[in-house]
């Protein structure tokens, strides 16, 4: 089969296609022929090296495409595989192996490379603001970095929650929260109040973190809760603790790396239901030949493309 491996950790310049054996099963795995596999910053980051693991290696962690052999045989899937591309080969390949409990059924309403580009951002978005935040209808939150995949996922998710949405973002932006702040122009914590009649944000996913984290933290109202899910530019930050403390805030950490594949099955699934019903806008996307891989990294590592960059298989 053709797969698309890093031999060596690098920038996506290190990526190679290589004809290697279609994988054996092992008792209870299934073998997907994958369709469609989405290109996630993650993925860029896992060329790079920053999450370990070995070389050579394939990398991948979003897909769709048809079981052809194992107990789901004939069933359309996609998946988000726990470890894909640093602890075992991904899904940027003709095949992929994993076993059969990692697998959720697509939904009939999307294609192949739109169910492919959901993966990571829907289920980092419903992991932080469901499972970690306990996000509820009525609830206000703030999202930082809203722009992005995971940002505009997680819009869908508190519209679906019954929560009203404020983004922050630099310049002018077009978003489909209900408030947007320009942060060049305002102070975070002083918009966010005006917008909340001086309540402040019930919940923050602080999808930038770094000189965002402490602006994010006091936009916060009494009680409320920051998911944080990355950090960019600088690990460390700074914030005043007894503001931290007397505001009674709740700091929230959120790695879906943790997550098994079991679970990321879990929420696939829930996933599926609101797709299938339609709760769920498809994602926008940016198909690429699968020999045009190399490009496809490079455009998701400079952030260039709005929609999800999505590998076609042959």
């Amino acid at each position: 089969m053709k797969a698309l491996r890093f031999e060596q950790f690098g920038t996506p310049d290190v990526l190679v296609h290589r004809d290697i054996p279609v994988p054996a099963l092992n008792a209870g795995e299934v073998l997907v022929k994958v369709h469609a596999a989405a290109i996630n910053p993650s993925d860029v980051k896992i060329v790079s090296g920053l999450f370990g693991g070995s070389v050579p290696r394939t990398p991948g962690r979003d897909f769709a495409g048809v079981v052809v052999e194992g107990v789901l045989a004939g069933k359309d899937v996609w998946g988000s595989g726990a470890g894909f591309g640093f602890r075992r080969d991904g899904a940027h390949a003709e095949y992929v192996v994993l076993p059969a409990s990692w697998l959720s059924e697509k939904p009939a309403g999307l294609s192949m490379v739109e169910a492919a580009a959901v993966g990571a951002p829907f289920i980092t978005a419903w992991h932080a603001l469901v499972d970690v935040g306990s996000l509820k209808a009525g609830e206000t939150l703030l999202i930082t970095g809203g722009l992005g995949a995971v940002g505009r996922a997680a819009i869908q998710i508190a519209r679906h929650l019954g929560a009203r949405t404020i983004v922050a973002a630099r310049g002018k932006a077009v978003s489909e929260a209900d408030e947007t702040i320009d942060i060049s122009k305002k102070d975070l914590p002083e918009a966010v109040r005006a917008l909340t009649w001086g309540k402040g944000a019930d919940v923050v996913l602080d999808a930038v973190g770094g000189p965002l984290f402490e602006p994010a933290l006091k936009s916060l109202a009494l009680g409320g809760r920051q998911l944080v899910i990355t950090s960019v530019g600088q690990k460390r930050v700074e914030f005043d603790l007894a503001d931290f403390y007397h505001n009674r805030s709740k700091l929230l950490g959120v790695d879906t790396a943790k997550l098994t594949g079991e679970e990321i099955a879990g929420l696939l699934d829930k996933l599926k239901v609101a797709f299938d019903g339609a709760s769920f806008k498809k994602p926008p996307v940016r198909p690429w030949r699968f020999d045009q891989a190399a490009d496809a990294y490079r455009s998701t590592a400079t952030g260039e493309a709005a929609e999800k960059n999505v590998l076609v298989m042959p």
